[in-house]
């Protein structure tokens, strides 16, 4: 029996789906099912329910979640390494977090139906690039340790070479320095701990010889191609790197500075002190910690590195009208291009993160986040009066949040500060008195030291109930109050009550100097009325699913559940630390442990993990298992990894990450592998072949029968199958990746289990194994993860995004096992009555061996680019005149369009989609029979803007009605107007702008009276 759930999930009704039946010709959904989905993998629907919960409805499920939640404990965590307390502006909260429009939205590759949401992110990246100093940043990452990876991979690619060594200051995060080991070691790259002081005595310090040449080779930079430095350090420390950036670069080594951004608004720009490229996480600006993300990591570099930095970079361009627009920049450097040259894997990011960021500065403005960080400045200088006064002598030197004290009594104080309901950062000494949380890397029974953050939530109160936990018995506790004003009299003794780091870094710490963040949009905003009406104004500009069914192909668009979102803001899931003690983080693992079982339930896998925080890194994750098990075997020598060349251009770029060699596979002309090929090269390799990659069903669009037999021929040749796991909306209960023959599959929360797509991110991309491939789970030295012979973290936080992961566990909990697989079989239903509405008017390119396509269907342009000129760019700028965004244009082949329609949708909502394709289709035939010019017509020319129809001038050779409203008097009632006209990409890559204009700027460009 199916919960009351399912229907308000399902967007076609029980009479809609009969229709849908009969319109092709089958009489009930299994009979449909069964000519869709290979009979030798298609699960009998009692199966489908196996290990998973009985559905419910909304109440019963928040009820169940809302008990989960009441097992976490809520204490004040001042851990720090990179995850704070921050006090989310609620105008923010409610308008943006919890705001379908801006959650539900997609990656803006249709930038004319974008313009909010690419301005919200250029606003994010101006910030980025005012803090650092740096001209380029990018549109966010996934979380600051997979950004610092990057960060390496861009240093050694810049560098001419063979490099191998890649060092790392000692006080560096221990998550971020895990990371990084994790994906340096199939590289070949071998990173190292370093004193950045030690840097500059002996030779290889960058000093030139008297030939003029560069230091000699056997130097502490020498074989070195990069160097990262973490500012402040775990500890606390802040220092002057500018002499330290400027040897490393005597020796010809990159430089990054993974820097607190809050810090940095005060420190002078790294970028000015000579660092490359400057990484970090904008977490501590309005986004909760929840218990580890998401959260936007930045990543900004010089212009020389432009063309290689990772992730999405919004560009300001002309449209056709000559006014400036914003798009996605560069694109050429992205995986689907790219493939195994492509410079990382990152496809998705952390778009609603990096919005509600730049949301947080403009609420603030420069003066606003200036005051809280030299609150907290001045915060910490009372705090360590204080500890002196009870005996605690914090690590001398200047710092900014941080504090941090050795001694044999670390253990009871934090003790005493959890009972007083705090929670303090063990330190157990090595790479920085930050170093485990939980363990000690030293083999020592007790911490040796504990670390204090303090973050924008912190005031006098809190100091006063952490200094009284500290106080031992009988011991005279300091007034909170008193140290304050002892701090503030110093300061105005010293000149310096306004800007508190003049005194406190005094010559040790460079200081930032003159106006900054001088962009009109940190400024006009201040009051909650302006800066509502502006967020309104920019979501305004953006289509979502708020409007109307965005049918991107392999994206799955579905619905987003207001009860599966509600659970993320209660504090018991949002206001956890991911390194909390894990006495306090019980509902937290409950749900993990839930989450995971149902997981493994329905991919028929043996063991999860939901570390990776996007596909991207699934990808990676499920390619490093498979890679440590061969290399347990003794296998060494399996590099290959076979990958169809339909396959997403994450799959070669992933594969290269691992240390793997690409080796092509062709298709078929019906779009299958090509079982000959296949066969003939993994033959060729069979002592290499470590993997093939497939998609399932294909990119294509279909189910291929032979999926069983592809996976015994690549074991029989002793390699491993990756499925990726793009399309499991079309198999969520019809089949089973695990029982068919696949050794690892990523899933894509964000995709199948109704995590929003975000406007490009977040995204949680788990993957699920067989049993022999459990012990290389990915594991984490903060917390207790993984298998017993774990490969290293790929994600910052123990659990990735932790925070989103109560969606997916409402929607498997409501839908329950029959009501998921009901939901895959209306998914199949939807593409295929599509397909059959659509043929006669768009070829269907690719049909499975029934003559059905899977969840999504091709359809093929390119006859209309010989018949009439038309591209399949006008097809998507012309949709948008309909109401519509396109589908995915392009790919996997080009010229044609890839829809998926999900189960989410109505009959009508797809029938007023079809519609209009038809009337596109008719379009075209104007052009071809020779009644509408083939280069000033509706489809060349779109979209249309609303000042473009309501000009006073009209010199186009068809009316505005059919300009406008082409779908009719619908339209007039709720149209979303395209903000600007089409876009010129090619413009705006030759002039690359992807910062805010500056106030000089603006000046420059005023016209001269």
């Amino acid at each position: 029996m199916l919960s009351p759930f399912v229907a308000r999930h399902i967007g076609p009704s029980e009479a809609e789906l009969h229709t849908m039946l009969a319109d092709l010709g089958v009489a009930d959904l299994e009979q449909f099912v069964a000519q869709v989905v290979p009979a030798n993998i298609l699960l009998a629907p009692g199966l489908a329910a196996e290990g998973l919960p009985e559905g419910c409805g909304e109440a019963q499920a928040l009820a169940d979640l809302a008990a989960l939640a009441g097992a976490n404990q809520v204490r004040r965590s001042l851990i720090g390494l990179g995850y704070y307390g921050t006090a989310t502006p609620a105008v923010i909260q409610r308008q943006v977090f919890e705001n379908p429009s801006w959650y539900t939205a997609y990656t803006p590759y249709q930038a004319e139906i974008a313009q909010g949401r690419l301005e919200a992110l250029l606003n994010f990246q101006t910030l980025i690039s005012e803090l650092t100093g740096l001209p380029i940043a990018n549109a966010s990452l996934l979380d600051e340790a997979t950004a610092a990876a990057e960060a390496m991979a861009l240093s050694r690619g810049a560098h001419r070479g063979e490099a191998r060594r890649y060092l790392v200051d000692q006080d560096v995060f221990p998550q971020t320095l895990a990371v990084l080991c994790t994906r340096a070691e199939p590289l070949g790259i071998s990173v190292e701990l370093v004193d950045p002081a030690a840097l500059l005595a002996g030779p290889g310090a960058g000093e030139a010889g008297a030939d003029g040449s560069l230091a000699e080779a056997d130097g502490p930079m020498a074989d070195a191609f990069g160097l990262l430095l973490q500012l402040p350090g775990a500890s606390g420390r802040l220092w002057d790197p500018s002499a330290v950036i400027a040897a490393a670069h005597g020796a010809g080594l990159l430089v990054t500075v993974a820097v607190d951004p809050l810090a940095q608004v005060l420190l002078a720009p790294v970028g000015q002190l000579g660092a490359d490229i400057a990484v970090g996480s904008s977490q501590r600006f309005g986004v909760p910690m929840g218990f580890g993300g998401p959260h936007a990591a930045f990543f900004a570099t010089t212009e020389a590195h432009k063309r290689q930095i990772p992730g999405r970079l919004v560009g300001q361009s002309l449209d056709a009208e000559g006014r400036p627009a914003l798009r996605l920049a560069l694109q050429t450097r992205e995986q689907h291009i790219r493939r195994d040259k492509a410079t990382s894997n990152i496809c998705t990011a952390q778009v609603l993160l990096a919005v509600i960021a730049g949301f947080y500065a403009v609420h603030h403005g420069p003066e606003g986040l200036a005051a809280i960080a030299r609150r907290l400045l001045t915060l910490r200088q009372a705090l360590a009066l204080g500890l002196v006064a009870l005996g605690l002598e914090p690590q001398a030197g200047p710092g900014f949040d941080t504090l941090t004290v050795a001694t044999p009594r670390a253990a009871a104080l934090i003790q005493a500060a959890e009972l007083a309901g705090f929670n303090l950062r063990p330190g157990f000494g090595g790479a920085g008195a930050g170093s485990p949380v939980s363990g000690s890397p030293n083999g020592l029974a007790e911490p040796q030291a504990f670390g204090i953050s303090l973050d924008e939530l912190s005031d006098g109160a809190e100091l006063q109930r952490l200094l009284t936990a500290l106080a031992g018995p009988g011991q005279p506790c300091p007034g909170a109050g008193d140290l304050l004003a002892q701090v503030q009299a110093e300061l105005e003794g010293a000149g310096a009550a306004a800007a508190p780091e003049q005194a406190l870094w005094a010559a040790a710490v460079p200081r930032r100097q003159g106006p900054w963040l001088g962009q009109a949009v940190f400024h006009n905003h201040r009051s909650e009325t302006e800066l509502l009406r502006y967020i309104q104004r920019l979501v305004s500009r953006d289509f979502s699913l708020v409007h109307a069914m965005i049918p991107l192909g392999s994206c799955t668009m579905k619905l987003n559940g207001a009860a599966e979102l509600a659970p993320v803001s209660w504090p018991a899931f949002a206001a956890l630390h991911p390194f909390a003690p894990q006495a306090q983080t019980a509902g937290y693992r409950r749900l993990l442990a839930d989450l995971e079982s149902w997981l493994a339930a329905i991919t028929g896998f043996a063991g999860v993990s939901l570390q990776p925080n996007a596909g991207s890194q699934g990808e990676l994750a499920g390619l490093l298992v498979i890679r440590a098990w061969h290399h347990s075997r003794g296998d060494q020598h399996r590099r290959i990894c076979l990958i169809p060349t339909s396959a997403h251009g994450t799959n070669p770029a992933s594969a290269v990450m691992a240390g793997l060699q690409v080796v092509p596979v062709a298709c078929d002309d019906e779009g299958n592998i090509d079982l000959a090929d296949l066969e003939a090269k993994a033959s060729a390799h069979a002592g290499e072949l470590a993997a093939l990659m497939v998609t399932y069903p294909s990119t294509h669009g279909v189910f291929e029968t032979a999926i069983q037999a592809i996976c015994a021929l690549v074991h029989r040749h002793g390699g491993q199958v990756y499925l990726d796991g793009a399309n499991l909306n079309a198999q969520v209960g019809l089949c089973k990746p695990g029982r068919f023959g696949a050794d690892v599959c990523h899933l894509n929360l964000h995709k199948t289990f109704c995590i929003p797509h975000g406007g490009g991110g977040p995204g949680v991309g788990p993957i699920a194994v067989a049993a022999h491939l459990v012990p290389f789970l990915p594991g984490h030295p903060l917390a207790a993860c993984g298998g017993d012979q774990a490969i290293g973290p790929v994600s910052a936080a123990p659990w990735g995004s932790a925070s989103i992961l109560p969606i997916s566990w409402m929607y498997v909990r409501m839908m329950g096992g029959a009501g998921l697989r009901q939901a895959s079989a209306v998914a199949l239903l939807a593409a295929n009555w599509i397909a059959e509405r659509l043929d006669p008017h768009y070829p269907v390119l690719y049909r499975g061996a029934g003559g059905r396509v899977a969840h999504e269907c091709i359809l093929d342009l390119r006859p209309l680019k010989r018949s009439c000129g038309l591209e399949v760019d006008d097809l998507a700028k012309r949709l948008m005149d309909y109401g519509f965004h396109a589908p995915t244009v392009s790919w996997p082949v080009a010229g044609t369009v890839m829809v998926e329609p999900t189960e989410s949708e109505s009959l009508g909502e797809i029938a007023r989609f079809c519609d209009a394709m038809v009337a596109i289709r008719a379009e075209a035939a104007a052009i071809e029979a020779g009644a509408s010019d083939p280069a000033d017509n509706p489809l060349k020319r779109a979209p249309h803007t609303l000042a473009a129809v309501t000009a006073e001038r009209w010199e186009r050779p068809y009316g505005r009605q059919l300009a406008a409203f082409p779908a009719g008097e619908r339209q007039q009632r709720d149209k979303l107007w395209p903000a600007v006209a089409r876009i010129d990409n090619a413009y705006g890559d030759r002039n690359l702008i992807c910062t805010c204009p500056s106030v000089e700027e603006l000046a420059d460009r005023a016209p001269t009276p």
